[in-house]
């Protein structure tokens, strides 16, 4: 059984799919390793710390993926890339399932391929769960990276001079991503307001010291069955869109993560409101990579409006890539090993895709040529 560990190709991914930790499990689990050289350098991982745990290593993508039974990647296979792996392979990575243009073109080349954002969540999958674990991350840098654009303190500070009064956070969405942003900034200080559609979310914002923005309807829950945040009604977005303009109004630094899978991110600061921001107030738009929260925002950019300025950063969690690669290839680790198994004792180890697990059958989007799931191209029912 061969696991191959490239190097990520795409513009600003920093993180790794395995480390040496996760390397050293999969070897005493008889599996050989190969990691293309450099692949851990902006994590901070050393090829030679690859080799002490085990890992072998190649030159480039094409040798470190050669007679791979498997190969772990943070992004999906490039166009470029797709064209050097091997039919029967196995995939396993984020994908971007609603988005990705080559999904069929996998299934084409032979691919077998995991995708782990379909990973269910469920208590068996926490442990396998990238999305939250990179989450996690992104919601606490989020915080600092609006703090390299706000131009005051964070907390409340008493001194001789007088008093100066805390910021204003308001936090746009309740997942992992917006609590761990409500907890940072209480940690530091900050009075936090949250807005969430879930009605569930309620009880974990107050956990944080934090005050929830409830939107008076009459509409059932914004949660779906998944877990997720859903569309809401039209006039369920009218009376928000007031709420969110009079809270907005006041505050100092703004953090959306609002997103819907399978559609364009829900827009929840219109131009219209960002016209009644404050000067030298920040917006970090985390839903950047979906279209964003704030129509204004630039994927991947830093700009001023009005004196607001907008952070449009759509991989928050490469810019933390020692520990979101830590995370990431544990969550990996969790997701492949139960699939590792012999025939019999003495025999090498071999994956079994058993597609009678739920974990499995939700992730595993295309095998042996064949696309399992259509609908994630757009074709709804």
């Amino acid at each position: 059984m061969r696991i191959a560990v490239p190097t990520e190709t795409l513009a600003y991914e920093t993180r790794v799919a395995a480390t040496p930790e996760t390397v050293k499990k999969f070897v005493a689990a008889g599996c050989e390793v190969v990691v293309q050289k450099g692949a851990g350098e902006h994590a901070n991982l050393t090829d030679a710390v690859f080799a002490d745990a085990g890992a072998s290593l190649a030159d480039s993508f094409a040798d470190t993926c050669k007679d791979a039974n498997l190969v772990v990647k943070v992004r999906a296979p490039s166009k470029e890339e797709l064209a050097q792996l091997s039919s029967g392979t196995v995939v396993a990575s984020l994908f971007a399932p609603f988005s990705n243009p080559l999904l069929n073109d996998y299934a084409k080349a032979g691919l077998s391929c995991f995708c782990l954002e379909m990973i269910p969540r469920i208590s068996r999958a926490q442990s396998m769960d990238v999305l939250s674990s990179q989450a996690n991350i992104a919601g606490y840098k989020a915080i600092f990276l609006a703090l390299e654009h706000y131009k005051s303190f964070m907390p409340m500070l008493m001194t001789a001079a007088g008093t100066v009064q805390p910021a204003k956070v308001l936090v746009m969405g309740a997942g992992v991503a917006g609590l761990q942003a409500i907890a940072t900034a209480r940690r530091l200080g900050a009075m936090v307001e949250v807005f969430d559609v879930r009605v569930a979310a309620k009880e974990q914002v107050e956990s944080l010291g934090a005050k929830f923005i409830e939107v008076p309807a009459d509409d059932a829950d914004g949660e779906d069955a998944g877990g997720y945040a859903k569309e809401m009604s039209d006039e369920y977005k009218e009376k928000q869109a007031v709420l969110i303009a009079e809270h907005a109004a006041k505050s100092d630094i703004i953090i959306t993560t609002a997103l819907i899978p399978g559609r364009p991110a829900p827009v929840l600061v219109t131009e219209e409101t960002l016209a009644k921001m404050k000067a030298g107030s920040v917006i970090v738009d985390m839903a950047a990579e979906a279209g964003g929260n704030c129509p204004l925002t630039e994927k991947d950019a830093v700009w001023v409006k009005d004196g607001v300025t907008l952070i449009g950063t759509s991989n928050i969690p490469a810019l933390m890539a020692t520990d979101a690669s830590q995370l990431f290839a544990r969550n990996v680790f969790n997701f492949i090993s139960p699939m590792l198994d012999s025939e019999s004792e003495g025999e090498p180890v071999a994956l079994h895709i058993n597609m009678d697990d739920e974990v499995i059958a939700a992730s595993l989007i295309c095998k042996d040529g064949e696309f399992l799931k259509p609908q994630l191209l757009g074709e709804k029912e």
